[in-house]
C-alpha cells in the first residue's frame, strides 16, 4: 500500500502559517511606505536571502544530483520565475489596492475565492477533482464566510480589485504546478521575487514618491515580510506543489486567513467569536477531508494487494 505523502501537505501548511503570522508585520509596514515600495522591498530581499540558500543546497547534492540539475532546461526555469514574478507582482499588488477600499474581513473572504476558481480552471486544463474535493471546496468557502464576513455582504469598488487578485493568485499556483516538476523550485522562486521586486520598482516610481527614511523606520516589518513571508513561505509554496494536487494545495494555502485569526488571538490576545470559531473548524474539516484518498484508490490498491 502506498504511504502517504506527507511532506507537500507539511510544507504548504507551513507556508501558510507564515502568511497568516506576517500579516501584523505587513500591516504596521504600510504604516511607513506605500504599496509599491513595501512589495518592491520585500521582494528584492526575498530574492537576495535564496541567493545563498541556492549555493548552499548545490553543494550539499551528491554528484548525480548535480549531473541532473546542469541538465534542466535553462529556458524553461527562466519563463517559469519570470511568469511567476509577473502574476505574484500583479496578484500582491492588487491585493494592496483592494485593500485600501474595503475591510480586511471582507478582503480575506474574496481572496480566498480562489479555492474555487482553482478547481474550475482545472476543468478547462483536464485537471479534474473527485468528489471528496469539491465537497471541501464548498465546506472551506462556507466556513471562509463565517471567518471573515461579519455583516451583510455587497460588492464595492475595492472588492473589484480583490476578485482580480483571486483570480491572479488562481493563475499563480496553476503556473506553479505546470513548471515546478521540471525545474528547481528555489531557483525559480529566486527568479520569481526579482522579477516581482523590479516590476514593482517600476511602478513605485512611477506611481509613489519612495523615501529612504521611512523605509529604514519601517525595517522590521519589511524585513520579516521580506524573509520570511516572500522568501521563506513562497518558497515552500513551490517546492509543495511539485507533483500535487493544485486544488488541495489550495486548500492547504488557505489556511493562512486562518492562522491570521489564530495569531491575533494568542499573540495580541483578540477575542474570537462562536461564529468565528466555527469558521476556522469547518476549514480545518474540510482540508481534512481533501487529504483523504478517493475510495477507487483504495479498492485498486485491496486489489493490487490481493493479486500479489
Amino acid at each position: 500500500m502506498k504511504s502517504f505523502n506527507w511532506k507537500n501537505p507539511a510544507m504548504l501548511l507551513l507556508a501558510a502559517f507564515i502568511w497568516g503570522s506576517a500579516f501584523v508585520a505587513q500591516s504596521v509596514g504600510m504604516d511607513y511606505v506605500e504599496p509599491f515600495t513595501f512589495n518592491c522591498v520585500r521582494s528584492m530581499i526575498g530574492g537576495l536571502v535564496l541567493i545563498p540558500c541556492i549555493y548552499l543546497l548545490q553543494r550539499l547534492k551528491s554528484p548525480e544530483e548535480r549531473k541532473v540539475a546542469a541538465q534542466t532546461d535553462k529556458k524553461t526555469l527562466l519563463i517559469g520565475g519570470v511568469s511567476c514574478g509577473v502574476i505574484l507582482c500583479l496578484a500582491s499588488n492588487t491585493q494592496q489596492i483592494g485593500i485600501m477600499y474595503t475591510s480586511v474581513g471582507k478582503a480575506g473572504f474574496i481572496t480566498a475565492l480562489y479555492i474555487v476558481i482553482v478547481p474550475i480552471l482545472g476543468i478547462f486544463l483536464k485537471r479534474r477533482c473527485g468528489w471528496k474535493v469539491w465537497v471541501s471546496v464548498v465546506i472551506a468557502l462556507v466556513g471562509f464566510y463565517l471567518l471573515c464576513m461579519v455583516g451583510g455582504f455587497s460588492l464595492e469598488h475595492g472588492d473589484i480589485w480583490l476578485l482580480a487578485c483571486a483570480v491572479l493568485f488562481s493563475f499563480h499556483i496553476l503556473v506553479i504546478d505546470h513548471f515546478s516538476p521540471m525545474v528547481d523550485g528555489v531557483k525559480m522562486s529566486c527568479i520569481q521575487f526579482f522579477t516581482c521586486g523590479i516590476l514593482s520598482g517600476v511602478a513605485m516610481l512611477v506611481k509613489e514618491t519612495p523615501d529612504l527614511k521611512s523605509i529604514l523606520a519601517a525595517w522590521l516589518p519589511i524585513l520579516y515580510a521580506g524573509v520570511l513571508s516572500s522568501g521563506v513561505a513562497y518558497t515552500l509554496q513551490i517546492v509543495g506543489q511539485k507533483n500535487y494536487n493544485p486544488t488541495v494545495a489550495t486548500l492547504l494555502l488557505s489556511l493562512e486567513s486562518v492562522f491570521s485569526v489564530l495569531t491575533g488571538w494568542v499573540v495580541l490576545h483578540q477575542k474570537l467569536s462562536v461564529r468565528e470559531l466555527s469558521g476556522c473548524v469547518l476549514i480545518f474539516i474540510a482540508v481534512i477531508l481533501a487529504q483523504l484518498p478517493e475510495r477507487e484508490k483504495k479498492e485498486t490498491e485491496r486489489s493490487l494487494k490481493a493479486e500479489t
